[in-house]
Formats: structure tokens, sequence, C-alpha cells
């Protein structure tokens, strides 16, 4: 039978729609004309680890930026769907070759027309110089198993149409192309990525409002993008993201009316934050795994010694109750390396018994790695101060404490950008906070960036054969249910070696002032932006 799919049906399989488990999800009041406004929205966010250039950014700060700078082939709406967006077709015989073609006239805010050079040459670019997420390109021939080296597999056809070859038949690939490692680039960022990077020539909603809207640390300023067409049109007159040190601050500019919205309220208040916003709040499930890693290189945490302690401290943490005190309910214990927002999550995953609360167990399993090796010093778990995180920090390391009789505590970080240096520079010297906010709504997104052998987010340096073996069989099957199979049997290999020690899974837990309208959060816990509108 011949096989033909194109990108909206073959990601249709991937769509799901999350529902609100408390609160309000959105607001919704009408507005004159077309529905859009003038005044400026002011949100939370935390200052880009890394310059503005799609392919280097695997970090949530700089990403909800880049999402709004830029417009790929595709892009996902609120409810995780991909819709198209630079793409005309997307389409395949074979799932291994692909042809692109492009809606034609759609342009940069310098006034350049997007075309498949601009897609293939900053893909090309990304890989040739090993960018944070280059590891999205590793399916496409000439990929190196990081994503680094020449694709190949990428060519011109002609302003309109490229082509990609895949090293194999992998049918949720055109799912992948609305992420943030796959958009253009203008010819004037391609020539000087330096400057692009802190001035970002741009093809999606919004752009920089000056040539200094970024002021590092303190604020990044975004004005709607007259060159822009498409289903994302602003609806307000701007976005200014607020770097603030402390969830607290953020939110209690939120009620004084200086701050509009807010992705994550502080710890302090998740018993009273909808009461306190009186309908202006949302409590809702969402796309994030929470845990955090040991890299594997870590003295006392390699080979068989680092396993049983890696099993030791995981059956050391009392999730059920962490989640309860010091989240009051807002987050769900982890029993996988997924999320039940997605397609295939399974609870039952052969190995997951890891994750239940065993203090007795625990040190059973510490000291069998004692008789290997005897372990000296505190046990640190680094985390950022301004994310919110020091009440769960102390509460796992004294659950990992009491359970082991060593020392153990939290390692507290200015913000979020100092964390992710020392990580990404491997300059780390202990455990430290991980999370993964999707990309795209797949259980291979949770996986394959996060474990793969040389993969663009594995933090711990994680190497493993044989998973890397299933999760290539698995992108390989044309059967869906089956390929969510064998990513589960997969994750049966995580659990033995723990890469990282899952936790628990979180709500998006934000609200809004009472100077914004039509404020919703999308599928991944990220405010839909564009569709906020202010009165000016």
């Amino acid at each position: 039978m011949r096989l033909k799919k194109s990108l909206v049906a073959a990601a249709a399989v991937f769509a799901l729609a999350l529902s609100a488990c408390g609160g309000n999800a959105t607001n919704e009041k009408a507005t004159s004309g077309d529905g859009a406004s003038t005044g400026v929205v002011l949100a939370n966010c935390s200052e880009p680890q890394r310059p503005l250039i799609p392919a280097d950014i695997n970090e949530t700060g700089g990403g909800r930026i880049a999402d709004l700078l830029f417009s790929g082939l595709f892009y996902y709406d609120a409810e995780g769907e991909s819709k198209p967006e630079m793409a005309e077709s997307v389409e395949s015989d074979d799932n291994i070759n692909w042809t692109v073609k492009l809606k034609k006239g759609k342009k940069f805010s310098d006034g350049t027309e997007v075309k498949a050079h601009n897609f293939v040459d900053a893909w090309k670019m990304g890989a040739k110089e090993g960018l944070l997420s280059s590891a999205f390109f590793e399916p496409i021939e000439g990929a190196s198993v990081d994503g680094t080296g020449d694709l190949t597999g990428l060519n011109v056809v002609d302003d309109y149409t490229f082509t990609i070859k895949l090293k194999q038949a992998e049918s949720d690939f055109p799912a992948r192309l609305g992420y943030s490692a796959f958009y253009p680039l203008a010819d004037a960022a391609l020539a000087d990525t330096k400057a692009a990077g802190e001035n970002p020539i741009a093809n999606g909603p919004y752009k920089f409002a000056s040539d200094k809207a970024w002021e590092h640390n303190v604020k990044l300023e975004l004005v709607p993008n007259e060159a822009y067409e498409g289903d994302r049109k602003a609806q307000n007159g701007g976005i200014n993201f607020i770097f603030y040190t402390s969830q607290d601050a953020a939110y209690a500019d939120l009620q004084s009316g200086n701050l509009d919205v807010i992705d994550q309220v502080p710890e302090s208040v998740f018993a009273t934050y909808e009461k306190e916003l009186d309908g202006r709040a949302v409590n809702q499930q969402t796309a994030v795994f929470q845990g955090f890693t040991i890299p594997m290189g870590l003295e006392h945490f390699k080979g068989e010694e680092g396993k049983l302690r890696r099993q030791a401290i995981s059956h050391a943490i009392n999730r059920d109750e962490i989640t309860k005190v010091a989240f009051n309910g807002t987050r769900t214990p982890a029993k996988e390396f997924t999320s039940p927002a997605v397609p295939g999550f399974d609870e039952n995953i052969k190995g997951n018994e890891v994750l239940k609360y065993d203090p007795e167990k625990a040190k059973e399993l510490w000291n069998k790695a004692e008789e290997i090796s005897k372990y000296e010093g505190t046990f640190t778990i680094a985390y950022n101060s301004d994310g919110g995180h020091q009440t769960w920090v102390d509460a796992t390391a004294n659950s990992i404490k009491n359970a082991l009789g060593i020392n153990a505590e939290g390692k507290p970080y200015p913000d979020f950008k100092s964390l992710r240096n020392d990580v990404t520079n491997r300059t780390i010297t202990g455990a430290f906070r991980t999370g993964w906010q999707a990309d795209y709504p797949s259980m291979y997104n949770f996986l394959a960036p996060v474990y793969m052998t040389g993969a663009g987010a594995n933090d711990a340096e994680y190497a493993s054969p044989e998973f890397d073996g299933m999760m290539k069989e698995a992108a390989g099957m044309t059967d869906h249910e089956a390929s969510l199979k064998k990513m589960n049997e997969a994750q049966e290999k995580l659990f033995e070696d723990l890469p990282a020690i899952p936790l628990w899974y979180a709500n998006v837990n934000g609200g809004w002032s009472a100077n914004v309208d039509n404020v919703a959060f999308d599928w991944h816990s990220v405010p839909v932006y564009y569709k906020i509108t202010k009165q000016a």
C-alpha cells in the first residue's frame, strides 16, 4: 500500500487536551474590533542562559521568548496540536524522505523573505557548531549520534522547497518540527550569529522593541512584529518580560498590579493563591516532569557502587509526604520518566518500585555500596533560588538524611542561569534539580533528548547502547501503539540505571492581574501570551 503522510496528519496523533484541575484556566472578555488591544503585558520570566539563537536554547526562559520571536514550519496550539505556520505542506511516501514546501511571501522583521535555505542553513549551522539543541538533528542523514556534523540529508530544491532525508523511517519525526531547534534564521543572522543572538531578526508574532530591548538580568521588551502574518497575531501592544530573583517578589507585584501574568506562584501561597486571586488563577495539569540528576561520573556514583547509591537515595525520598506538605497537593508523585499528560504514560513500568519510599530498603542498599567504598562528605542538591525550590529541596534532603543517616542539604544558586552554566559546563560537583517541560507533545520528547547518548539535555552524561537501541527502534515504528510500548520498555533500563531520580509531575499554578483579559495557559504550562489583551 502506498504510504503518504503530511505533517498535519502525523502530528495529530500526538495532540492532547489538558483539562483544568481547579481554578480557571482562562478568562475571556470581549474587546472591540478584531480583538486586539494596545496595552503592554508585564510577565515574569528568567534570564535566558544563552543568546537567542533557536538551536542554542534548551531552557525555559530563552525558550518561551524564542517561541514568540520565531515561526517554524508548524506551531503547537494551546492544546498541543500541531498547526501549519511557515509550511504549505510536509509530505513523505516512506517516512524517510520528506519534502517541505513553504508558504510564499512570509517575511522576517528586516523585510527579507523566508525561504528554504533559511531553514536548511540554520539547521546545518546548529549541527556544525554543536549548539545545545543539536541533538534534535540526529535523525537526519549525516548527523552523528549527538546531532552534530554535516547534515547531508538536507537539500534546497528551490526558494520554497527543501527535502529532508532521515537515517531510518521515523513515524513521529514530523511532530518534532514545531520545536525551536527547527526555526529558520534570516540571512543577516546567519552571517553574524553573535549579533543576532543579542538582537534577533524575528519572523514570529513579536520582535525586539529596540536595539536595547534586552537589559540583561533585568528585563526584555517585545513588540508586535508587523511583518508577521499567521494565526498567532499579537492581540496586545507587546510583552515585557521581567526577570525576577524570587517568586515571592513576582507574586507581590502581581497582587499590587505591577505584574500582569505569573506562570508559577511561590510555594508559600499554594494553599491560598486561588482564593486571593479570586477567579484569576489556574491549577492545571501540564506536561512537566521534575526530578534531580546525579552526574554519572561523580565520585561514589559510578558503576555498581553508583547504581546501589542511586537506588538507595530514590527509596529514601518520601514523595507522597513532600507533595502533600511542600506543594499542598499541586504535584503528583512520579511513576515514570515522562508525564501523565502525554499518550503512552504507564504507571506500572517494571522497575518503578524504586520510587517507593522504603527507608529500610534504602539503608540496606546504601550499606551494600559502603562495602565497595566508604562515602564521606555531604550529599548536596543544587537549585536556583529564583525558582521557588528551597522548600522541596530541603524536604527532600532531610528525607534522604533521615533514611540513610548521612549529611544531605540543598545547595542554592542565585539564579537559573548560574545553575545551568555549571551544569552545561560540567563544573557542578553534586546532584542538581532538573525538570523537563515538553518541547512537543510526545513521550519520545521526554526520553530521547534527555537520556540518549550525547543528547543536548543529557546532563547526567548517561550512555546506554541498550536504551539508545530501543529508542531508535521505537522511533522507526509505524504502529504508534507499538512505538509507545517499546519506549516504555526502554524506561525499564532507566529505572535500572537511574540517570535521573524522578520526583513528581507539576501542575501549572499561575495567575493574572485584573488589568488583563483572555489569559490561558497551554499544554506545557506556558501562558498563551499573544492572546492576552490589555487596554492601554
